[in-house]
């Protein structure tokens, strides 16, 4: 699962929770229960300004029980460990911030381009198409060597297969040949738009040339 979309399940789910209890007990604080007729069940929380969260009879029972301290620990560990994990992955970064460029024939000079600059690049040449409405390319981290992740979003009517020869005999082959690596492989994810008449078309794969990546139309 992408780490955008982890972030927004997470948030929405803390957000969710936050705003539901937000209202309880604004609801209680307020008095809005009497205020508005409404009658609550006996085991709700919070249903005016002079009862507690949790009332003294069922803090003692809960104490009482066996089950109580483990399940706080238990849960406050979760807890923990779950934020601890996902302040992590906040930290870490996918992709990579740059790479080494060869230097054959000079001994003790080291050569790396950000990752950043390399990705500008390929997503400038890409767009200079005419049907490319939209392209953004990730550099990442691969076995052996890096490799490039692009998505293009082109026009209703764009050809996905003049877009990926553009890409490899364009900016993939210009890339390769600035930093003077032998491979930099590529997966990329077209998307046609539709106009509003056309039939949806089904997603199909293309197998670059010599093994160098994969390009999906949807």
């Amino acid at each position: 699962m992408r780490r955008t979309v982890v972030n927004r399940v997470v948030l929405g789910t803390v957000g969710a929770v936050l705003l539901a209890a937000g209202v309880l007990v604004l609801a209680g604080g307020l008095d809005l229960y009497r205020r508005l007729g409404v009658h609550p069940p006996q085991w709700w929380p919070l249903t005016s300004p002079d009862q507690p969260v949790v009332s003294a009879r069922s803090r003692g029972r809960w104490v009482a029980s066996s089950w109580w301290w483990p399940t706080v620990i238990g849960g406050l560990t979760a807890l923990v460990a779950g934020m601890a994990w996902w302040l992590v992955a906040q930290l870490r970064r996918s992709g990579l911030s740059s790479i080494a460029v060869p230097t054959p024939g000079v001994s003790g000079l080291r050569l790396r381009v950000g990752a950043r600059a390399l990705e500008e690049a390929l997503e400038n040449g890409t767009a200079v198409l005419p049907d490319v409405e939209r392209a953004g390319v990730r550099l990442v981290r691969a076995p052996g060597h890096p490799r490039l992740r692009g998505a293009v979003r082109l026009r209703p009517g764009g050809d996905p297969a003049a877009l990926v020869e553009h890409f490899e005999d364009g900016p993939r082959t210009d890339a390769c040949g600035s930093l003077r690596l032998a491979e930099l492989p590529a997966d990329l994810r077209i998307r046609v738009l539709q106009a509003a008449h056309a039939e949806p078309r089904p997603g199909r794969g293309r197998r670059g040339r010599r093994g160098r990546g994969q390009a999906r139309v949807e």
